[in-house]
């Protein structure tokens, strides 16, 4: 294994201290996030606050510091993740304008299903939206709008539906090509998307087979109103917007032949305007849209960009903070200490991988933030034993998709169970069901972290990288 390179800053109390501004962010999140309050502008100001810290700490001048600060901020893989979000919020943003949610709707209720094949048609119908659209929260707020309320007349049970529904956005957050996390994973571990997708698809349908037929199997119980479901439904859905899985189709070619992902997501773009505008899903103004009277521009374009302008930020403090831990040696201090600890066993190093990014998802409850802070630990230690990039991203995001979805105090479960409190305004057969009821039952995340724990424990699915950079099944010649 390749030696360590000599510290470039010097922190008093050692190695260990330049790793202040990472700890400090990391406790601050978890802070905030289990308090209740996950706010994104939090998260930044502990990252800039951390970053403060370890400028006290620095021995060398605080110029030296500072200029150090922003050659990680300058890194590509930051600049390259931020790019693709602003791309791909703004194809989710017009699929969504478009009412693809509402073909997907119609295309449910058609079916005529009933109690537990319900909740399995909304765990497939949810997982196909987030595939689509890249967005794991979105698909939340979307189908508890539209289909928990009608799934409770159809008969299904709303612990399983519920749960059915976080996993299917756990599924599209974990393979989309246009999902921020498969974004992050590819990009933080220096590979290509198109590459990471078809990798990772097998440990997707692993867990997505038994979690379908168990919520077929288990939704139901529910009592049945046929007249007022449809009633419901024909209030939202619209088989219309069907149209638009052809530029998600588009998007998912483009992508899987490899092209580049702006490359991909502008052609998405260009032909959702193209069958929309003219089927009437869309409108010039849904796109692009200017209020004199409040002086701002809005529409889906700006609104795709808009959503990801905090976490752009909070990106680049990150892999600043993660760079000055590099720079002071604790980087290279903590991988030589799991190295010792793992002895030589790639299983055990790939459990240990398994291990940080589970950690960190479970208290860092906006999934993206604990993906990026997880992800030059995963590199650094995946590089030591020579893990495909491939491999090392299908850990990070894989785990970080999984649990998104599962714990009460994460993002997806919160803002899912915020949606369903606002129905029970609108309807009186309507009960919100707690976050603490609901996550032992989001299946395809336990699923997808119990399938790539045991990946990692048999060596399913594990590839090296070779001398060239290709996937290769035997692990390289650590001599050479």
């Amino acid at each position: 294994m390749s030696k360590t390179a000599a510290p470039s800053l010097s922190f008093r109390g050692g190695k260990i201290s330049s790793a202040v501004p990472l700890l400090f962010f990391i406790g601050w999140a978890i802070y905030i996030c289990v308090s209740g309050t996950p706010d994104e502008k939090g998260l930044i100001l502990g990252a800039v606050i951390g970053i403060v810290l370890g400028m006290f700490l620095c021995r060398d001048r605080w110029e030296r510091y500072a200029t150090e600060v922003m050659n990680g901020m300058a890194n590509p893989i930051a600049a390259v993740t931020i790019i693709a979000w602003f791309w791909a919020g703004m194809f989710a943003q017009v699929l969504r304008a478009g009412g693809l949610v509402d073909g997907l709707v119609w295309l449910g209720s058609a079916s005529n299903a009933t109690e537990g094949v319900f909740v399995g048609a909304t765990f497939v119908l949810a997982a196909v939206f987030s595939s689509a659209v890249g967005t794991g929260y979105g698909t939340t707020v979307a189908f508890c709008t539209l289909m928990f309320p009608a799934g409770i007349i159809m008969g299904a049970d709303p612990l399983w539906l519920f749960a059915a529904i976080l996993s299917g956005a756990a599924f599209g957050d974990n393979l989309a090509p246009v999902s921020d996390t498969t974004v992050v994973s590819a990009t933080t571990q220096e590979t290509d998307i198109p590459g990471v997708v078809r990798s990772r698809f097998k440990y997707a349908i692993v867990a997505a087979v038994p979690a379908l037929i168990l919520f077929v199997i288990l939704g139901g119980g529910g009592q049945i109103d046929r007249s007022r479901a449809a009633e419901l439904l024909a209030e939202s859905a619209s088989p219309a917007g069907l149209a638009l899985l052809a530029p998600f189709a588009l998007v998912i070619f483009l992508a899987l032949s490899g092209h580049h992902i702006l490359v991909t997501l502008t052609w998405g773009i260009v032909a959702a305007s193209a069958i929309g505008l003219p089927l009437g899903l869309l409108t010039p103004s849904d796109l692009i849209s200017f209020d004199l009277e409040q002086k701002l521009v809005g529409g889906a374009l700006v609104d795709g960009i808009a959503g990801y302008l905090a976490l752009s930020i909070l990106i680049l403090l990150i892999v600043a903070g993660g760079h000055i831990m590099r720079q002071g040696g604790a980087m290279d201090a903590l991988i030589e200490s799991l190295i010792s600890m793992i002895k030589g066993s790639v299983a055990r190093a790939e459990v240990v991988i398994w291990g940080l990014v589970f950690s960190l998802n479970a208290f860092i409850t906006i999934n993206t933030a604990a993906e990026i802070t997880a992800a030059p630990f995963v590199s650094q230690l995946g590089k030591r034993f020579k893990l495909h990039p491939y491999r090392r991203a299908n850990f990070l995001d894989a785990v970080t998709s999984a649990l998104g979805y599962i714990f009460p105090w994460g993002g997806g479960v919160l803002i899912g169970y915020q949606t369903i409190r606002n129905l029970e305004s609108q309807y009186d057969f309507v009960t919100a069901v707690s976050p603490t009821a609901v996550w032992p039952f989001v299946l395809h995340g336990w699923f997808l972290a119990l399938v790539m724990l045991l990946a990692a424990i048999t060596g399913f699915g594990r590839r090296y990288e070779a001398a060239d950079g290709s996937e290769t099944n035997t692990p390289p010649d650590e001599s050479a």
